[in-house]
């Protein structure tokens, strides 16, 4: 069964590409007493992922700090290296943190992962945006497979 609006996230480590090499991040540390937009990618450097999925959060960081959100992140199942060059290679700086769930722990534990094995990809988390207040769910957005409309960064603007 997956997440839904009202759980609270699962413990976790995530990682993250720093001049120092990739750093663990403690989820409950992460989200702890603050709203946090949360989108998840397939995979980075992918053609939806990187010419509308990430681009929309990195356009739209503003409108969604002018909503109440502290930060904006991406999970994908990939590696730190590579959510580092991917966040690099988009521009999204300080507008959108990368956090690597690179053995895709987080995707099996909050139930949304999607096969990607006739892509050469494996086991991936699914395409979703929510929306994470202190640790809590508060908005859910799961795309269908294969679709990009809900997890968008508009749509989840609009509905905050």
């Amino acid at each position: 069964m997956s997440i839904q609006v009202g759980d609270r996230l699962p413990k976790t480590t995530f990682m993250k590409a720093t001049p120092e090499g990739p750093q663990p991040v403690d989820s409950e540390d992460y989200f702890s007493g603050r709203r946090v937009a949360l989108f998840s990618v397939p995979g980075a450097f992918t053609p939806t992922c990187s010419a509308r999925h990430l681009p929309g959060f990195v356009e739209k960081a503003d409108e969604f700090r002018e909503k109440g959100v502290d930060e904006i992140a991406c999970t994908a199942v990939n590696d730190a290296f590579v959510m580092g060059a991917w966040s690099e290679s988009s521009g999204a700086g300080d507008k959108v943190t990368m956090l690597s769930d690179g053995n895709g722990q987080f995707a099996q534990e909050i139930g949304l992962t999607m096969d990607g094995s006739k892509f050469g990809l494996g086991t991936r988390g699914q395409r979703y945006s929510m929306i994470v207040n202190d640790g809590v769910v508060e908005q859910l957005n799961v795309e269908e497979p294969g679709a990009f409309n809900v997890s968008s960064a508009d749509y989840l603007l609009e509905r905050l």
